[in-house]
């Protein structure tokens, strides 16, 4: 494993951790409100992350971009939204935590990458996500401190060399926004979340 991807694990269970926090705050008539990625509500969004996590297993076991991209939107809930989302998490640690997937190539999307470099992705997915969903349900917006300052300070790295990444400035990727002046004062969750399109 490389330095800048130390804990790597951990730092996903915090993420899916603090996922799970706003997750168990949904009431029943929340799952069909908006959120700030505009074609998702709730239920969608929560899909995404689940099918998300199950994705990158399957990119552990051999799996292909294009497979990977088919089954993005397929239903991985089946009903239990709070208990889907746990078993996935719980099962992608498990699945990175294997020996050698770390250090594994994987067939991502946006390019190839190290099984570490695929999972740092997903942790600042799952961060940037968990804003998304405190906001969506107006639950407490503010991300772990800890989380946020890692992801800012290593997201050249966690981007290195994919088709599209937040510290680029021509890049397509729909959930980031344009480059914008940034405010005066802005604190580091404010300012990742501007880089993140948010």
């Amino acid at each position: 494993m490389s330095y800048r991807f130390t804990g790597i694990i951990d730092r996903y269970l915090l993420s899916g951790y603090e996922f799970t926090r706003r997750l168990r705050a949904v009431r029943p008539e929340q799952w069909t409100a908006p959120t700030p990625c505009a074609e998702w509500d709730v239920h969608r969004l929560v899909n995404h992350m689940t099918r998300g996590n199950l994705n990158y297993i399957s990119l552990l076991d051999g799996g292909s971009a294009a497979e990977f991209l088919r089954l993005r939107d397929t239903d991985a809930l089946h009903g239990d939204p709070v208990g889907a989302y746990v078993r996935s998490v719980r099962e992608c640690a498990a699945a990175f935590s294997r020996p050698g997937a770390l250090e594994q190539i994987l067939d991502y999307p946006l390019g190839p990458v190290t099984g570490e470099q695929a999972l740092a992705v997903r942790t600042t997915d799952a961060t940037i996500h968990t804003w998304d969903l405190a906001r969506a349900i107006d639950a407490p917006e503010e991300l772990d401190p800890g989380l946020v300052a890692w992801i800012e300070d290593h997201l050249t790295d966690i981007y290195a060399g994919l088709a599209e990444s937040p510290v680029s400035t021509d890049t397509t990727h729909r959930f980031f926004a344009a480059p914008q002046a940034p405010p005066a004062e802005e604190s580091r969750q404010a300012r990742l979340l501007r880089l993140m399109g948010r």
